[in-house]
């Protein structure tokens, strides 16, 4: 009578722990990034956004977590053989998986972010100002954000780089033109109505500069020579903070603003008091 021989390998726990630390990584990975990252929404378009890096998160953190459940898996069952084990598919069929599920993560991830993201990117830049939206040119600057309203004719006045004084007229305002006589120009301060569309015209003095309100979910670079526009609507009033998001020089760190978003009346009252102060 023949003896049967064991081949198993005695228990080991260096694989145990390996696979254990894979698995932890991709389950304390997944609770991490569970949590509230951005702040309070404060616009209309900003639940779509919102919707977008949610989605986002979850399929991205739900194929991060199975890859590494599976690679945990994979270290335990391989580290229990006793031999080298024949090729369970061939290197065709490998090649082909390998492709096919990389654009099976690229469908899954990206295409819920355009399908989600399409309409909110429409609403954001590409839809048109409505007669009622208030009309805000924002030129930024090393290290400041000149504010201008049209004033009560609803049209900006002309501008000269000639005429640029960064102590008594920063954006160059000629003021000869009859459109510029009920201009306001401010500095810092940005003033709009709640639940009404704002429109944003952006330009630059000197270099790139970032126009970013957190709690808006706005954010748009400003290149100068191009002047890019924003529309939309703020829906909670409150006093948020502008920052520069582009690394623009050595005081960059303190380029901050504040977009107020008020009542109705508020806002005119506040318009009335910048411009009796220009």
């Amino acid at each position: 009578m023949s003896e049967t021989r064991d081949t198993r390998l005695p228990f080991s726990l260096e694989p145990v722990l390996v696979g254990l630390l894979f698995g932890s990584i991709g389950l304390f990975g997944v609770i991490y990034g569970i949590g509230e990252w951005a702040p309070e929404l404060a616009s209309r378009h900003g639940a779509g956004i919102d919707a977008m890096m949610t989605y986002l998160m979850v399929t991205t953190g739900a194929m991060f977590l199975i890859g590494h459940l599976a690679m945990a898996l994979f270290i335990w069952q391989g580290s229990r053989r006793t031999r080298i084990s024949h090729r369970l598919a061939s290197p065709r069929f490998e090649k082909r998986l390998s492709i096919a599920l990389g654009v099976l993560m690229a469908v899954v991830a990206e295409g819920g972010v355009v399908a989600i993201g399409l309409p909110v990117w429409n609403e954001y830049f590409m839809a048109e100002a409505p007669p009622d939206a208030v009309t805000v040119e924002v030129v930024g600057q090393q290290f400041f954000w000149n504010v201008r309203y049209p004033g009560a004719d609803g049209e900006f006045g002309a501008t000269d780089i000639q005429l640029m004084d960064d102590v008594v007229n920063p954006i160059g305002l000629d003021r000869s033109d009859p459109a510029a006589v009920d201009d306001i120009v401010w500095l810092n301060e940005i003033y709009v109505p709640v639940n009404r569309p704002v429109r944003v015209v952006l330009r630059s003095k000197d270099m790139i500069h970032s126009f970013f309100l957190p709690h808006l979910r706005v954010k748009q670079d400003v290149i100068p020579g191009m002047v890019p526009e924003l529309v939309f609507v703020p829906t909670r009033e409150g006093t948020f903070e502008l920052a520069c998001a582009e690394l623009c020089g050595l005081g960059h760190y303190r380029m901050q603003g504040f977009f107020h978003v008020v009542s109705d009346a508020e806002f005119t009252s506040q318009l009335e008091r910048l411009a009796s102060e220009q």
